[in-house]
């Protein structure tokens, strides 16, 4: 599962772009339980999400023309203007040239050939979340398209993941890790065919939770949508996916108990 210890091509921030932060803020309070703390005057709306003082996410407002509310999953790079090179060389798009976010690191926003939108973080002084894989917090990564091999080969182009099928009742899901380590200990995420013929091309953010109906109960409580209803995963744990009221997607689960 996805640490803190973050490395080449590992999930290492996520924020939302939204047209209405407070209005986010608030909601994602509510359902799990954040603090919002503005990065400053200089941030432009930009801060940071809390649990017990610890960044388990970022809101900020939409900056991009034509941009609609989304979580972005940003992954780690030694090197963000190599790898939004590498990006363009393989079909995908720079939405966002790298620059220089004041100390904290440097940044770019791309968009993947199947057209998924997500961006890279070369960290300075910060260097990502700094809580995951627990209650209320970023645990797993999925990413939805039509073709999911030929994704996967541009991913591994720019970051060397490797990945494994898992055959289910309805597709096979491609588990993915990173290129360093144990391939199972270093799995952050998923491949998955397009959930239905109303969905474009997406990263979707998992967030651990304790109870996937109470949780989607207060989503739908607090103006957000079920997108699906909670059901359970043999040997993964039980899953609802979901969307705030500005309509971004993210999904939640309570995964089986370990051992």
């Amino acid at each position: 599962m996805l640490g803190t210890q973050f490395t080449q091509g590992s999930p290492s921030w996520i924020d939302l772009g939204s047209p209405d932060p407070e209005a986010s803020a608030a909601f994602y309070g509510a359902v799990f339980g954040w603090e919002f703390q503005s990065a400053g005057p200089e941030s432009g709306g930009y801060g940071f999400f809390r649990q017990d003082g610890r960044t388990v996410a970022a809101l900020g407002p939409l900056t991009e023309e034509g941009a609609h509310s989304a979580w972005t999953v940003y992954f780690q790079t030694s090197d963000a203007d190599a790898t939004q090179k590498a990006a363009a060389a393989a079909g995908g798009t720079v939405r966002v040239p790298a620059f220089d976010v004041m100390d904290a690191g440097r940044m770019a926003c791309l968009t993947d050939p199947a057209g998924a939108e997500f961006a890279v973080w070369q960290p300075g002084a910060v260097k990502g979340l700094e809580r995951t894989s627990s209650v209320n917090t970023l645990v797993w990564a999925e990413l939805h398209v039509s073709e999911p091999e030929s994704a996967l080969a541009f991913y591994r182009t720019l970051f060397g993941w490797r990945w494994a099928g898992l055959e289910t009742p309805d597709m096979t899901y491609r588990v993915v890790s990173t290129a360093e380590g144990d391939q199972e200990d270093a799995s952050f995420g998923g491949v998955a065919e397009l959930q239905g013929a109303d969905e474009g091309p997406r990263w979707v953010p998992y967030f651990e939770v304790a109870d996937a109906d109470a949780v989607s109960h207060s989503v739908r409580g607090n103006g957000g949508s079920v997108l699906m209803p909670a059901a359970d995963v043999p040997d993964v744990g039980r899953i609802a996916r979901l969307a705030d009221p500005d309509g971004a997607a993210f999904a939640v689960l309570k995964p089986v108990p370990m051992g």
